[in-house]
């Protein structure tokens, strides 16, 4: 029996307009090798300059994290040679970073844990290496990205609670506004450390796993490589202090690396960036960007509206959801059923249509006017259902919808009371039937009826009415 012991590193690529020491471009998907300068690719005698949103985004989301802020960010070189690093050294924070000692308090497989978080530093990201056969190619672009680190404190034990934690915070970033969190672009990644060792015995060897793009695959990696030193100390050998890679092909870790230590990089002070102390009107910007977070927003919806578990996670899941929800219910819609379409039916349109529901015709005014045409009766659920197609192919609201259309429900009693005794005069046999008790053609007559009136007729209204008047020719 082993415990093990997991921290991750969480690598954040910021939402900024240029890069984090120099002017150039910050965007995915360019030209190879296009957003490039003198700076970013490290020509003798240029200086780099401070990114200000960059340096605001790291703030927040070490706030966000309930971090200590540092008074007087320090930033180091970190000395190594990499082929996609132009520089040879990244220019990072070791003594003095954004922000210290913060937490996570999160819901982890069905139990509270509080996940501390060891620090928030900024840093530059490195270019990028495109193997393709024999040959490997750099692209640059993304050399000197601002780039945020997270570092978590070793108190996940499984690979499902490292996954939670990562698709937690990369719902965090979003709702932040600091990170698109696509993880297969790489703008948000993670590696993890993990060491197994008897309980009570504190941490073992160190491993740290890397190539990880999406929270399964660091699920997948943490539970492989988890057995895998557990049966190395099973067998009585030493678990090497390593740096090891995910294979995603084969469902295993490979060899990489020996583990670096601080020492190995020679961090020494930047000498062209000074310390950053952030002064009030900063801290002011600071606070600005806060949001209500995934977690606190989750509870106020079970609260406030009594969502369930399945609702509430669905809603809360991307922030622009969340807000499309509340602005519905706060124009009359009823929670529940704004949770239930946006969950089924206007999911299900969004994926046929590929967009995304900013992207859509559909706007909180256009749900909630389709949810109070259905409670009032005016509609009933099956148009409402067609409604939306027509919203979604034309654009056009509800209400004109069924107007254009001539498909509000047929609900005057004394109509559809005429509508029943045609149908039971035109199918006497179904009507004899169910005289004699036989239940089954009501479906049929109801259809008939419902067919009359190009399913216009409230249902129920027409199945009551049917029973009602069939009783009373017994």
């Amino acid at each position: 029996m082993y415990q093990a012991f997991v921290g991750l590193e969480i690598h954040v690529q910021l939402l900024t307009k240029s890069k984090v020491f120099c002017g150039c471009r910050a965007a995915f998907g360019d030209e190879p090798n296009t957003n490039v300068c003198p700076v970013c690719m490290g020509y003798p005698g240029v200086l780099p300059t401070l990114n200000r949103q960059a340096i605001v985004q790291a703030y927040l989301v070490a706030r966000a994290l309930d971090c200590e802020l540092s008074e007087s960010a320090v930033f180091e070189r970190k000395n190594y040679f990499y082929p996609d690093l132009p520089k040879n050294y990244q220019i990072s924070q070791l003594g003095s970073p954004v922000g210290r000692n913060g937490r996570v308090d999160l819901d982890l497989g069905g139990s509270r844990r509080r996940v501390p978080i060891r620090e928030v530093h900024l840093e530059e990201d490195a270019g990028k290496m495109i193997h393709a056969g024999d040959v490997s190619l750099l692209d640059y672009n993304r050399a000197g990205t601002p780039l945020l680190e997270i570092v978590t404190e070793p108190v996940l034990e499984r690979g499902e609670e490292a996954e939670l934690f990562l698709q937690y915070f990369r719902r965090m970033v979003r709702y932040l506004g600091v990170c698109d969190g696509n993880m297969e672009e790489g703008s948000l990644r993670c590696d993890a450390n993990v060491s197994v060792n008897r309980p009570g015995k504190g941490l073992g060897s160190k491993v740290e796993i890397k190539n990880m793009n999406s929270s399964r695959f660091v699920k997948k990696a943490l539970a492989f490589e988890i057995a895998r030193q557990s049966g190395l100390l099973d067998r009585g050998a030493p678990v090497a202090q390593e740096t090891r890679l995910w294979n995603e092909n084969r469902d295993l870790t490979e060899a990489m690396r020996s583990k670096e230590e601080a020492d190995d990089y020679r961090y020494f002070p930047e000498p062209d960036l000074p310390p950053f102390k952030p002064d009030a009107a900063f801290l002011l910007d600071v606070e600005k960007g806060l949001v209500e977070l995934p977690s606190a927003r989750r509870e106020r919806l079970v609260a406030e509206y009594g969502l369930g578990p399945d609702q509430v996670d669905f809603i809360i899941d991307e922030k622009s959801r969340a807000d499309f929800f509340e602005r519905t219910v706060a124009l009359g819609a009823d929670p529940l059923a704004a949770a239930s379409w946006l969950g089924s039916d206007v999911k299900r349109l969004l994926n046929r249509e590929g967009v995304e529901l900013a992207e859509s015709p559909l706007t909180p005014e256009r749900l909630a006017g389709l949810l109070v045409l259905l409670a009032s009766g005016r509609i009933h659920g099956k148009i409402a259902k067609q409604v939306l197609e027509v919203l979604f192919a034309e654009g056009k609201d509800p209400e004109t919808i069924i107007r254009e259309r001539a498909w509000e429900q047929l609900i005057d009693a004394g109509a559809i009371a005429k509508l029943v005794d045609e149908a039971i005069d035109a199918n006497e046999k179904a009507a004899a039937q169910i005289r004699a008790g036989d239940e089954k053609p009501v479906g049929f007559l109801v259809g008939e009826i419902m067919k009359a009136t190009s399913g216009r007729a409230e249902p129920q209204l027409v199945r009551s009415v049917l029973k009602e008047r069939l009783a009373k020719s017994r």
